[in-house]
């Protein structure tokens, strides 16, 4: 079955990417997709469903749709201040209360930060039960939701406690777009922006031939970055799930972005933070003689046409050094940034100098 788009493109009502690997599943975009729950669920008795309180309509719809005889509901704080310990642990309490057992399900409704806490929350249960997914933003459908990498954020910094833990599908219903607040599709799509650099060009030629078309929900240009965004993700994980090797060029930008949401006390949107971060990467690249300057250039001119930021505070140099030394890339006391050997070439700068640092900072200061 296909639907036409409001340009008369004809596309799938329904979209499976699968993930492959030891434990193999499906991302599933499109429209109305309430019925895909049931089949990533099967033998669930009990299912509980996160959410935020801003979704609690949406959450009760996937609650609805389960199909199961327990649902627990359970309302978690919105955005990053979901990705605690403390909420984390308020949630097991809940399960346990429920009397979850390993067949049973946790499912995430929201963006990138619920379903990260909906699956740490799965992972260490019972050391592992299924989980599932609902994305409602860009950023969640393109990165958070895909790949199983689970976190809650700790004061030494964002991500530090997770596991990798895969899920049983991933849910991203493009209906939840419609209603999502400009300034969050935006900053969704600098994950997007990501992915064009580092693998997929055409994601790239896709936004600068329109960018107003990219910030639309409801257009087949947003839809195609989105399921090519998924893609590239989906290749990389397949290959890669514990960040061994190849996982790591998915942190493009991420040093810095990391550092700087740490600072701003995680009051930043996270898309923000990776533009800002992935003009300091470009940057570096080219200072070292990896990256040619008008791939450099071009970071900056498709994050400006999303309205993305590409500054920050010149002042702050001092506070982010140091939160960059507890990224998850650096090994002992050594740097380690991801960066480009030219467009969709991404490799691994280790142990760049200070100066050669600050200097890259300039780029970005304000």
């Amino acid at each position: 079955m296909a639907a036409r788009s409001r340009t008369n493109r004809v596309y799938p009502v329904v979209t499976r990417i699968s993930v492959t690997g030891d434990r193999p599943y499906d991302v599933v975009v499109g429209r109305g997709l309430e019925g895909e729950l049931p089949a990533m669920i099967d033998g669930a008795a009990r299912v509980a469903v996160l959410h935020p309180p801003t979704l609690r309509g949406r959450a009760e719809a996937v609650a609805k749709s389960a199909g199961v005889a327990t649902v627990v509901p359970i309302e978690v704080p919105d955005a990053e201040a979901g990705k605690s310990i403390e909420v984390a642990a308020r949630c097991w309490d809940e399960l346990g209360a429920a009397g979850f057992t390993r067949t049973d399900v946790v499912v995430g409704v929201g963006g990138g930060a619920t379903t990260d806490l909906a699956g740490y929350v799965a992972a260490a249960w019972l050391r592992g039960v299924r989980w599932v997914p609902v994305s409602t933003s860009v950023a969640g459908m393109v990165d958070a939701a895909v790949g199983g990498k689970t976190a809650v954020n700790i004061a030494a910094g964002k991500n530090l406690v997770g596991a990798f833990h895969p899920p049983a599908g991933v849910i991203c219903d493009l209906d939840a777009l419609d209603t999502l607040p400009a300034e969050d599709l935006a900053a969704g799509l600098a994950e997007v922006v990501k992915g064009g650099f580092i693998a997929d060009p055409r994601i790239l030629e896709l936004i600068e031939a329109d960018p107003a078309r990219a910030l639309d929900p409801h257009s087949d240009v947003l839809r195609e970055l989105i399921e090519r965004k998924i893609r590239v993700k989906a290749d990389v994980v397949g290959v890669d799930l514990k960040e061994s090797g190849l996982r790591e060029i998915l942190n493009y930008g991420h040093t810095l972005a990391h550092a700087i949401e740490r600072r701003e006390r995680f009051s930043w949107k996270h898309g923000h933070a990776v533009a800002v971060g992935m003009i300091f990467a470009a940057e570096l690249g080219r200072l070292t003689g990896r990256l040619d300057d008008a791939t450099a250039a071009r970071h900056r001119s498709v994050l400006v046409s999303l309205g993305l930021p590409t500054s920050y505070d010149e002042g702050a140099w001092d506070d982010l050094l140091p939160a960059m030394r507890v990224d998850k890339k650096a090994r002992a006391a050594t740097l380690r940034f991801v960066v480009l050997n030219g467009l969709a070439k991404p490799g691994i700068l280790s142990g760049p100098d200070e100066q050669t640092l600050r200097e890259a900072y300039t780029a970005v200061a304000r």
